[in-house]
Order: structure tokens, then C-alpha cells, then sequence
């Protein structure tokens, strides 16, 4: 054979060794992974008919004017990645669901919503802001997450509530709000389902709770 012959032989094949190697590489490379899901909490769910009630009353002349300080989340909560156990004490992340902020942040819009629905203040006003307020409720995400040590699994949310005076910067009010939904799946949605539930009871509980308060602290001589 000369070398001419073998030249073009070896051109022939050349494509064909390429192919080989190229298949054989892309089977080393990395499997893109299935897409991240992001999930949001809303004020989707329909307010009671005793909260609507009270939405439907005017707030009296003399109520006071709350500010909503940005709600603080406990440590390992201030992210956007969706907590859950397996075993007590040890926090595990879903792999592929977020929310789309952190549950701190999402929370205090909904709060400021569900204040405004109470007649008890004359105006409910975010934080930071340049409104200035009689009262100040400051919040602490203590936990928000999905407990799979039990069956079925459930959402745990704690809310840390801190009612203040803030011309004195006395504590008028605190409480612990404290519970849990369980999930119809064992997976992120259901989970994320079941705390919209938990969030949605638990701040038609607080808005009534700092209502209350704000009445007994307007009634003080």
C-alpha cells in the first residue's frame, strides 16, 4: 500500500473515529438535572365570615395607627430553599423547589393584609417607611417547615408576635403563635399547599390577637 493509498484511507475513517469519540465523551458528561420549581405564599385564601365582618366596620376615630416592622426570620429560615426533616433536629433542603423569596419576606405584605382587614387601627402601615405609628408589631419567623417524622407528614409555622408602644417603646403585647397542616402528599407541593393553610389560620390569628391588644391598650386611662 503507498503512502498515498494510506493517506486516504485514514481520511475515510477519520469522521467515523471522531463520531466514536464524541459519543463516547458526551456519556461521561453530566445529565442536566430536572428544572427547579419555585412556589410563592399568597393571600389566596378567602378570609373567614367573622374577619370579613369585622373588614366591614369602620375603624373608630380614635384607633391608633400600627407600623408592621419587617418580619426577622430564626437562624436556618432566612432562605429560600424549602426546610423539611426526616429526623428530629437535623434540617434537610428540597433539592429541586424553592420559594421565590424567603418566607420571611413573603410573610409581612400578607400581615399588613390581614391587619388592614381588622377594624382596630385607623391605618396599617409597612416598614421601612416614613409613616409614623402609635403602635409597632415586630414578628419573628421562629420555623416554617415539612416534618416528615410523622404520618402523614405536616407543615409546622411559629410565629414570634411583639405588640409596642412606640412612643414609650413599652411592650404592650407577645405571643406565640404555633401550629401545623397536614400535608396530602408526601412531596414539596403538598407541603407547600399545607403552608398556605398553616399561614393563612395562623395570621387571621395574629391580626386578631394585636386587634384585641390595641383595643385593651386604647381603653387604658
Amino acid at each position: 500500500m503507498t503512502l498515498e493509498h494510506l493517506v486516504r484511507r485514514c481520511g475515510r475513517l477519520m469522521p467515523a473515529l471522531l463520531a466514536l469519540a464524541f459519543g463516547a465523551c458526551s456519556t461521561l458528561l453530566p445529565k442536566p438535572g430536572a428544572p427547579t420549581s419555585f412556589y410563592a405564599l399568597d393571600a389566596s385564601a378567602p378570609a373567614s365570615a367573622a374577619v370579613a365582618a369585622a373588614a366591614a366596620v369602620a375603624p373608630a376615630a380614635s384607633a391608633p395607627t400600627l407600623v408592621v416592622g419587617a418580619t426577622h426570620a430564626a437562624a436556618g429560615f432566612d432562605t429560600r430553599r424549602i426546610v423539611y426533616l426526616r429526623r428530629a433536629q437535623q434540617a434537610e433542603h428540597f433539592a429541586q423547589s424553592e420559594w421565590v423569596d424567603t418566607p420571611a419576606r413573603m410573610l409581612a405584605p400578607l400581615l399588613v393584609a390581614a391587619l388592614e382587614r381588622q377594624a382596630a387601627f385607623a391605618a396599617v402601615v409597612g416598614s421601612p417607611g416614613p409613616a409614623l405609628g402609635d403602635l409597632r408589631l415586630d414578628t419573628t419567623l421562629v420555623r416554617l417547615q415539612h416534618d416528615f417524622t410523622s404520618t402523614p407528614s405536616r407543615v409546622r409555622l411559629t410565629l414570634r408576635a411583639t405588640l409596642i408602644e412606640v412612643a414609650t417603646r413599652r411592650v404592650i403585647a407577645v405571643r406565640e403563635f404555633d401550629a401545623s397542616e397536614p400535608s396530602a402528599s408526601e412531596d414539596a407541593y403538598g407541603g407547600v399547599a399545607a403552608a398556605h393553610r398553616v399561614v393563612q389560620r395562623q395570621l387571621q390569628a395574629l391580626a386578631q390577637f394585636c386587634a384585641d391588644a390595641a383595643r385593651g391598650w386604647r381603653a387604658q386611662p
